[in-house]
């Protein structure tokens, strides 16, 4: 009988603060337990100290391939065991075993053997390895051979899904759950998952709340709340496209929506998109229902642009190349609400992926995409510079701008506010785009900013930045990452809590459940 392979469950925590001090044994203290997306990978922790900055990042890696141009040589430890490199820029620490979680607790010992050292060692040990394999390899043919003439059958079961995904809880501690695999599901049976109810549509997709089976529990069945986007068969490439940009680990962020697989159903002639569900809702949803304080606009705004910059960057927080990405379609509806406030990108359908070898031809072909009430002026007029990619980016400002007015229009802190309404509210529900163009091409129009906006420091200076970020010339506006910048050098709120003290918006007809569901 084959016994059945099941991939390795690893800490995966993106680079973060730790108080391990580089001696001795320490924990990661990383809340995040994902199963790796293939078969060979082994848990890896990296520790690294810059001056007075010291933290860790726990991943999957294939010890085929080299990590920070470095060959995993200690991977098939139980045990993490850390030996410092040189010349990485830093006091730099790595280890990698084949447990799982293994790569939790961490054993610093320095790394002082020379390669005759090892060399004797390894030319020592290899005739005991040779013996110990033969041993296991006997055993075990005895233990098949014995079975057979002892008639012991087997009765084949399902893939315990308990065991193959591990559940991730959201950095907000709320009751989503993801598991950052980024990879489609090639299992021949499809994930335990029941759609429960629909809580969007959009032109390609409807998204549903749904329940993973994770197994049985001495109290029944265990369930985690996932959400499921539903893709028809003719929407295969909007699929495709999204699932690929979020199969890029790189594309792992905390202001992210963080992706579980993709599957292909090919009997019900779907395709399917499986993350972290986020029962808020999304930010035009949240911002109808609610008055936010000027804490909230802070966390609120602050989260996008850090969201944005991560797309946009062409390296990730530890400093490794990765591909910047654009999204095309940021727009409230397309941007989710956690329980802490912080807003995570999702629907990367439109996206597009910077690559160096991406041609003009090819980037000309990518066609005047996006939501017309959130096109740039030069999406609205088909003249974006092709000869430069940052181009791109600057469309993806312009429209972040219009969200951060939407937060900032519901904010408390600038007197009165008016019920919500999206950019440009005077125009029709579903504006085209020479409607648009009406009013940001010829009127050079933008949603107003009232004088009595800018009474309070803090939003002055997201009112500034705002309009340096919907200006007409795509150059002259402020990249993500400068926007992310001046939020983080605003005076920092007080008391930031998890917990809002926006005042919300609650219908009438809205039943005790609905609420208790909101407040959650």
């Amino acid at each position: 009988m084959t016994k059945l392979k099941l991939r390795r469950l690893c800490k995966f925590c993106d680079v973060e603060s730790t108080s391990c001090t580089g001696t001795g044994s320490c924990m990661t203290d990383c809340s995040i337990t994902s199963i790796c997306p293939h078969l060979e990978d082994v848990c890896v922790s990296i520790w690294r100290k810059k001056d007075d900055n010291v933290t860790i990042d726990t991943i999957c890696h294939n010890p085929a391939h080299k990590l920070h141009g470095l060959v995993l040589e200690d991977y098939n430890n139980s045990k993490c065991e850390m030996r410092e490199r040189n010349g990485m820029g830093s006091q730099f620490f790595i280890c990698s075993c084949s447990e799982d979680e293994c790569n939790d607790h961490l054993f610093f010992t320095p790394y002082s053997l020379d390669s005759q050292v090892v060399s004797v060692i390894l030319v020592s040990l290899v005739p005991l390895l040779v013996l110990a394999m033969l041993v296991i390899t006997s055993f075990y043919w005895y233990r098949v051979y014995h079975q057979r003439h002892a008639g012991v059958k087997r009765k084949k079961t399902p893939l315990d899904f308990s065991d193959a995904h591990a559940i991730m809880m959201d950095d907000d501690g709320s009751d989503s759950s993801s598991t950052h695999a980024n990879n489609l599901n090639h299992n021949t049976e499809l994930l335990p998952i029941e759609l429960d109810a629909q809580v969007g549509k959009g032109r390609f997709a409807e998204v549903y709340k749904a329940k993973l089976k994770q197994g049985a529990t001495g109290a029944g069945e265990h369930f985690e709340t996932v959400a499921v986007k539903i893709f028809a068969d003719e929407e295969y490439a909007s699929w495709k496209n999204e699932k690929d940009i979020f199969s890029d680990a790189d594309l792992r962020h905390e202001n992210v929506l963080h992706f579980l697989t993709a599957e292909d159903h090919k009997v019900e002639k779907q395709y399917w998109l499986i993350t972290a569900y986020h029962p808020r809702g999304n930010l035009q949803e949240y911002l109808t229902r609610h008055v936010i304080s000027w804490d909230d606009l802070w966390v609120l705004g602050g989260s996008l642009a850090r969201g944005v910059a991560h797309l946009h960057s062409d390296h990730t927080l530890c400093g490794r190349y990765k591909v910047p990405i654009v999204h095309r379609d940021i727009k409230s509806s397309n941007i989710l609400v956690k329980g802490d406030l912080t807003c995570v990108l999702c629907d990367f359908g439109l996206g597009l992926r910077l690559d160096n070898s991406l041609s003009v031809d090819e980037l000309a072909n990518s066609g005047q995409v996006g939501t017309a009430r959130y096109m740039a002026p030069e999406v609205l007029e088909s003249r974006i510079n092709l000869e430069n990619i940052e181009s791109f980016k600057q469309t993806d400002v312009y429209s972040m701008a219009l969200v951060l007015w939407e937060i900032t229009s519901r904010c408390n802190a600038i007197g009165e506010v008016k019920d919500y309404e999206p950019p440009f509210g005077k125009v029709r529900e579903h504006p085209c785009v020479e409607s648009m163009k009406d009013s940001v091409l010829r009127d050079r129009g933008r949603p107003e900013i009232p004088n009595s906006w800018i009474n309070h420091p803090g939003i002055q200076v997201v009112c500034g930045t705002i309009d340096e970020c919907w200006d007409h010339d795509p150059e002259a506006r402020l990249t993500a990452q400068c926007v992310a910048e001046r939020f983080n050098d605003m005076e920092h709120p007080d008391k930031l809590s998890g917990r809002s003290n926006s005042e919300e918006k609650i219908p009438q007809d809205v039943s005790v459940t609905e609420i208790e569901e909101i407040e959650k």
